[in-house]
């Protein structure tokens, strides 16, 4: 593994000042995105597999891998997954996992998703999963896939969304900046199918859903300080019916909160000609 600690010098500096927010939150944290039950068991990973339809022959490319877990999802179906990452301890506790998997096939490699340090063309598939949400520059790192991808290609893009109603929206985008100041933005499914459209992308299938988040362990895994925990909760607390309806807000009998984060599935072809 190659390690990418240094700014990018084509990069604004409120662009370098955000990844490496992103690098000193999640670095501390790596080992619990391995074993985080939504990222490491989410039904998504099965619609993952199904999506790729993968043959035994692709090269694939998974941009922010995190845990790795969509990297272990597709490398027993792919000649080689890049598991590509911003932070090295996640990229140092996820090659422990896969070597703990016997997964020989997935290499490791330390990037930016708004500088994928691949040639052109080079991959089969180009999968993002759970962390779209964190790039700076979202329209640059659509650009890198088209880039990266053969014509002809497959995107397949997994991330949490915000809703389409403004109100909704705004509120979700104050309790994820709360809860991860390294939150960038959930974009709407309506932005990703524009921004996607704006790359040359053809998209291919949609598959919107919501993931149950339990308060607790939502910000215990991200090691939100108690102060802003209690302001995540009073917000949920005081939500107009139209929110608490729209995320499914619900307050359990032992006092604590949960609540459905929207999630999408986007699956994009490339162009078979550039």
């Amino acid at each position: 593994m190659s390690e990418i600690n240094q700014p990018n010098p084509g990069q604004d500096v409120a662009t370098q000042a955000k990844l490496q927010q992103v690098q000193s939150q999640f670095g501390p944290v790596a080992a619990d995105y391995v074993t985080s039950k939504v990222h490491a068991s989410g039904q998504d990973l099965a619609w993952l597999v199904e999506a790729a339809a993968l043959t035994g022959v692709e090269r694939v490319l998974d941009i922010a891998t995190g845990g790795g877990h969509a990297a272990f999802a597709l490398a027993p179906h792919a000649a080689e997954v890049v598991a590509l990452d911003l932070t090295p301890p996640m990229l140092e506790v996820a090659q422990k996992e896969a070597e703990a998997r016997n997964l020989r096939n997935i290499r490791f490699l330390a990037g930016d998703a708004q500088s994928i340090p691949c040639e052109d063309r080079s991959f089969d598939v180009v999968v993002c999963r759970q962390a779209a949400h964190h790039f700076p520059n979202v329209r640059q790192c659509v650009s890198e896939w088209a880039r990266v991808l053969k014509p002809g290609g497959k995107m397949i893009l997994i991330d949490s969304v915000s809703p389409e109603e403004p109100e909704a929206d705004a509120f979700l985008e104050q309790v994820e900046i709360l809860r991860d100041p390294s939150h960038v933005r959930n974009q709407r499914i309506s932005q990703w199918k524009a921004l996607l459209n704006d790359a040359g992308f053809a998209v291919d299938q949609v598959r919107a859903w919501g993931i149950l988040l339990d308060m607790d362990s939502w910000t215990q895994r991200m090691r939100t300080p108690p102060a802003a925990v209690a302001t995540i909760e009073r917000l949920l607390r005081d939500a107009s019916e139209d929110i608490r309806a729209r995320l499914q807000i619900e307050l359990r009998q032992d006092g604590t909160f949960a609540f459905m984060l929207p999630a999408v599935l986007v699956v994009a072809l490339s162009p078979r000609k550039s």
